[in-house]
């Protein structure tokens, strides 16, 4: 029991900001964690399917918290809050695995771009599967629709891509009926699509007639066309790809454009990328998780630091709760099993409810420390009242 006792102490340092080196649980040092188990845990597979994923934490209410970014809210308004990079290895089967996370400000130090902190995933996730000898698909949404990070993933050995792209008014290279490859729009190449495929889904999606999307069966037909890409830099460089059109038939939305270096030449191949696509789904719950089962985005804390260190600690819960390559075997994993109450016995590991418990916890105490602290700044002092109550319970604030 002491133990546990030392360990949230250094929980609660580290929630804070404070130096915790001695017992590393800063979110560098626990990321690191993460990512060695989740890279131990793919290393197996034949190939993997790497989805890169920004995430906003949003903080709508908050004013005074350090290095506060605009970041856009679900309604597409603009709110306080941070972003992070995640990057989440999958396998064939169940393997998965945390490669990596950073949560970032465009207003702190030491930021100097997001291209720059979307390069450093791509080049700590490569890194971390040095070893591997399989194909790698990096998975993308519209938000890094960028040709300097497509070519950030090609410089990698056995790493390709499909990306999700927004902005179709780009100059590509289209092959004319001559053989001869011609500059055009990447709009003026959709006239040039070639039916492939039709397959059925079910997806969530508003049809013609209805009022609002949910989730259905429906068909999609995909058709796709060859370009060649530019280097951002050295123009007398290209990557040969293939723009891949899913169309939901009867959809109010406009199809998804998938540009992908997969050769992409019937229909086999076309269903190949439109799962690659879709498998970027199945990673939902985890980030739904991070984001809202254990309310971080409704703390409020005013250093930035300590911010970055819960939602850390908030993947290591993730982590274990779907199967990111955690286990009880990790330090980082039991402690938050014993702050929600967990109590060890054979064949009886701790649940969701559980770890969450554990996690809203340290949560809760780290923003009760944060607010006591905040007042203890504006007024010198806490109420006679509250310091009687931290006394007679043995608690001792910790500035």
């Amino acid at each position: 029991m002491a133990e546990v006792k030392s360990g949230e102490r250094r929980v609660r340092r580290m929630a804070n900001g404070e130096s915790t080196q001695r017992s590393q649980l800063d979110a560098d040092a626990v990321t690191r964690v993460l990512r060695e188990q989740g890279a131990a845990n793919l290393l197996g597979e034949e190939d993997l399917t790497l989805v890169l994923d920004g995430m906003e934490l949003r903080r709508a209410g908050a004013r005074e918290q350090g290095y506060l970014m605009r970041v856009k809210a679900l309604d597409g308004s603009l709110v306080n809050g941070y972003r992070s990079f995640n990057v989440l290895g999958l396998g064939r089967e169940n393997a998965r695995g945390l490669l990596y996370h950073r949560l970032f400000s465009s207003m702190a130090p030491d930021f100097e771009s997001e291209n720059l902190e979307i390069r450093a995933a791509i080049q700590e996730t490569e890194q971390a599967l040095v070893s591997f000898a399989g194909w790698k698909t990096w998975v993308m949404d519209m938000g890094f629709d960028n040709d300097d990070v497509w070519w950030e993933v090609w410089d990698h050995a056995h790493s390709r891509l499909v990306c999700r792209v927004y902005h179709l008014e780009r100059i590509v290279l289209w092959q004319a009926a001559s053989g001869q490859w011609e500059e055009r729009y990447l709009d003026a190449t959709l006239k040039h699509l070639q039916p492939l495929a039709e397959v059925e889904t079910r997806l969530e999606v508003r049809l013609q007639g209805q009022k609002r999307a949910k989730r259905q069966k429906v068909a999609v037909q995909l058709s796709a066309v060859p370009i060649r890409i530019y280097h951002p830099e050295d123009k007398t460089r290209t990557k040969y790809t293939w723009l891949l059109r899913a169309k939901v038939v009867g959809a109010v939305g406009d199809p998804w454009y998938l540009l992908t270096d997969w050769p992409v030449q019937d229909a086999e191949s076309a269903r190949r990328i439109f799962i690659f696509y879709r498998r970027r789904w199945t990673v939902e719950d985890t980030f739904k998780f991070i984001k809202t089962a254990f309310g971080v985005e409704e703390v409020q804390m005013m250093d930035f630091e300590a911010v970055r260190n819960l939602v850390a600690y908030g993947w290591v819960a993730a982590g274990f709760l779907f199967q990111l390559g955690l286990t009880l075997e990790q330090p980082e994993v039991r402690l938050l099993a014993r702050l929600g109450g967990w109590e060890e016995r054979p064949n009886r590991p701790p649940g969701k409810q559980v770890i969450t418990r554990g996690l809203r916890r340290l949560i809760d105490q780290a923003a009760t420390e944060a607010i006591l602290l905040n007042h203890i700044k504006e007024h010198g002092d806490l109420p006679p009242f509250v310091k009687r109550l931290l006394v007679a319970y043995g608690y001792k604030l910790e500035r």
